[in-house]
């Protein structure tokens, strides 16, 4: 029982990673209106720059997260003025397609430059952890739990109390809507493309954080994990595609628990093909909210 709860505490963890990468992947889908294949380059591109933060900066975990965030932000911008922003009226295959090239560029050149091997991640997180009865949680577990927590608040806040978090969501909903109202669809979707990635580099971050590690082609598994989350909220609730994360990282562990390693990234496959099969449109219609 004890090694159960255990798992329960490592999948929640590991899947409020997964949430970040849902909620990060779900925000670019849901503005720009198209199914993205640079997210997982962009979580790496995270990676890399915490990598790099920890390195100089001999650890600082609030830098890390910043340099983060700016990093594959900044890459938002490169990927939405290549594949987006002169596409929106042409058909839905061509952006698409320049998102394939584009994660293809980025995942060649951080291998040309920082090499293709693994890369150990410096200890931002001090070794150990708080033992609540015959329970451990590490140092590591408690930020990744800590940092999800406060962006989700703070997303929270800014998606329903500001003027740019309301942009967001009308673009969101209708595009063609808002640019009747006056609304610069064009400056909004940049804003969520670079919201979303930045979201995607802290998990892509707090990914490295709590594995140890990060390479140049982990991007590939990470797309997958954020795709598969998302689709419970049929890749434009924010909530439900969290709940999708969660779902995934604990569904993980138990089945690394009860069966074998090697189920570990078949599982969010599986997931993914359940979800389609009885939730088609996303979970967000069994809660109340109409769906496209």
């Amino acid at each position: 029982m004890t090694y159960l709860i255990e798992q329960l505490i490592n999948g929640i963890c590991q899947g409020a990673i997964y949430a970040l990468f849902a909620i990060g992947y779900t925000i670019i889908v849901g503005v720009v209106g198209l199914v993205s294949f640079t997210f997982g380059e962009v979580i790496m591109i995270g990676a890399f720059a915490a990598l790099f933060t920890a390195t100089l900066t001999g650890g600082s975990i609030l830098l890390t997260i910043l340099f983060s965030f700016a990093a594959s932000g900044l890459i938002g911008i490169v990927i939405h003025k290549i594949c987006y922003e002169k596409f929106f009226e042409s058909a839905r295959y061509i952006p698409l397609i320049c998102t394939i090239g584009m994660s293809m560029l980025i995942k060649n050149t951080v291998q040309i430059l920082f090499g293709s091997e693994t890369k150990a991640m410096p200890e931002v997180i001090p070794l150990g952890g708080i033992q609540i009865g015959n329970y451990r949680i590490t140092y590591v577990q408690c930020t990744v739990m800590v940092v999800v927590t406060v962006l989700c608040i703070l997303l929270s806040i800014f998606l329903n109390k500001t003027k740019q978090g309301v942009i967001l969501r009308a673009v969101s909903q209708d595009r063609k809507a808002a640019a009747m109202v006056g609304i610069d669809v064009s400056g909004a979707t940049l804003m969520g493309n670079v919201l979303g990635c930045g979201i995607g580099g802290v998990a892509g971050m707090l990914y490295a954080l709590y594995y140890g590690s990060l390479s140049a082609s982990m991007g590939g598994m990470a797309t997958m994990k954020a795709f598969s989350s998302s689709v419970l909220g049929g890749l434009v609730d924010i909530q439900a595609s969290a709940i999708g994360g969660l779902l995934i990282g604990i569904l993980e562990n138990y089945g690394i628990a009860l069966f074998s390693s090697s189920l570990r990234d078949m599982i969010a496959f599986v997931f993914l093909i359940i979800v389609l099969i009885f939730f088609p449109k996303g979970l967000r219609i069994k809660i109340g909210r109409k769906a496209k």
